[in-house]
């Protein structure tokens, strides 16, 4: 397969890199100097609601300068707002933002519920939140998970009962990222308890500062706040606030996972953490480690394939939805080689940096990278279980991609 840009793709990627070297926030350039920062997820919105005086500024320019050249969206058709690329622009923008370390702009507000709303919403729907969403008036939380419902999410058990223009909603969520600091939560719920578990679900969209609604962080492994339990108690819920079809919000919500599947940012992620453990292993004193640890040496090296196998799941992505084509099983394989691999990347860093690997504090001196290695690994330890656990996305490989019998 031949990857290479066109001269129209590699004039925009030229812009693109221009555009970041001269409008990307120096706050943000002295991270990426740094290798990175694993200090909260989805930086841009953690600096822009509770970030420092100084992440707050940058938050801010990084935003307003993004909005100006309309890419906040850039997935979204034009009549809506967005810039109405081509799937191989979105791809040279993101790779190329990602390379840089420039954090995204929007949440999942943009790059998740904007398409599924487009898709499935009515136009009061629309009108009411896409607008709001793509200035980042509104910030968006997702409400998926539940404690007996992950990896068989059609098991959950919310429920929705509907009273006149209303639903009333009970129950739990949890792992559920950006509520802290969310406006808005888009969840599914059960509205149907005697219908088949993929159907009776509805898609809903709620004001987390309705009434009933308590939210209780998470703090993970790694210490780092940014997935929550959420608990709804009496909850009304306009009926109006249902996407698509009630008791038809499986496939509403199916839809969302297949943007959030096809991760096209994993694979340039993952090059750039192993071009650092390359450069340390080039180094006279990884060398020397190197040279102890043979099994490293072949570790390095299966790293680099599969890096780049990454990129062509990634790519293929990219041409599927070139060709009108929504990703399935293919998402599904993307997202769950992606999630692997940025694990297997930190465990064969944590093993040539030795001893260093057991730093905690980032800012620790004369070690490689500071800490970001073990603190990457304990951040992506649940990227195998978040958005469909990897045992699952198996599974649609199987049945879906390869068309054996469910078990």
């Amino acid at each position: 397969m031949d990857w290479a840009d066109t001269v129209e793709q590699a004039t925009f990627r030229e812009d693109v890199r221009s555009f970041i070297e001269a409008n990307l926030p120096q706050y943000y350039k002295d991270i990426a100097d740094r290798g990175g920062e694993l200090g909260h997820e989805g930086g841009w919105q953690h600096d822009r609601f509770l970030g420092s005086d100084e992440a707050k500024a940058a938050a801010t320019e990084w935003e307003e300068a993004v909005a100006a050249r309309n890419w906040v969206a850039p997935h979204w058709p034009t009549e809506y707002g967005g810039a109405g690329m081509t799937p191989m622009e979105q791809f040279i923008l993101k790779q190329e933002m990602a390379t840089a370390l420039a954090p995204d702009v929007g949440g999942q507000g943009v790059s998740m519920l904007g398409p599924t709303l487009i898709a499935h919403g009515t136009d009061e729907q629309k009108s009411k939140f896409l607008s709001a969403t793509l200035a980042n008036e509104i910030a968006w939380a997702q409400g998926y998970s539940e404690p007996s419902a992950g990896s068989d999410l059609a098991s959950l058990q919310t429920r929705a009962v509907r009273d006149g223009d209303e639903f009333v909603v009970n129950g739990q969520k949890i792992w559920t990222s950006n509520a802290h600091r969310a406006d808005w939560i888009f969840a599914l719920v059960r509205t149907n308890p005697d219908a088949p578990k993929h159907r009776g679900i509805s898609f809903m969209l709620m004001d987390m500062q309705t009434p009933g609604i308590e939210v209780r962080p998470l703090v993970s492994g790694a210490w780092q706040h940014f997935s929550n339990e959420t608990f709804y108690e009496d909850v009304r819920v306009p009926v109006s606030q249902v996407v698509g079809e009630i008791d038809r919000g499986w496939y509403v919500g199916m839809t969302l996972l297949d943007y959030e599947r096809s991760n096209i940012s994993g694979a340039v992620a993952s090059r750039r953490e192993l071009d650092d453990v390359f450069v340390y292993a080039a180094s006279d004193e990884g060398a020397a480690k190197a040279r102890m640890l043979p099994s490293v040496r072949s570790e390095l090296a299966d790293r680099y394939v599969e890096t780049e196998v990454g990129f062509n799941f990634a790519f293929r992505i990219i041409s599927m939805q070139a060709a009108g084509v929504i990703p399935n099983y293919e998402a599904s394989t993307s997202k769950m080689f992606a999630s692997e691999l940025g694990q297997r990347i930190a465990r064969t860093g944590i093993k040539l940096f030795g001893l260093y690997s057991n730093l905690w504090d980032p800012d620790a001196e004369h070690t490689p990278y500071g800490a970001r290695f073990i603190q990457n690994y304990f951040h992506l330890i649940p990227s195998t279980i978040a958005g469909g656990s990897s045992e699952i996305q198996r599974n649609i490989i199987a049945t879906r991609g390869l068309g054996l019998p469910r078990g």
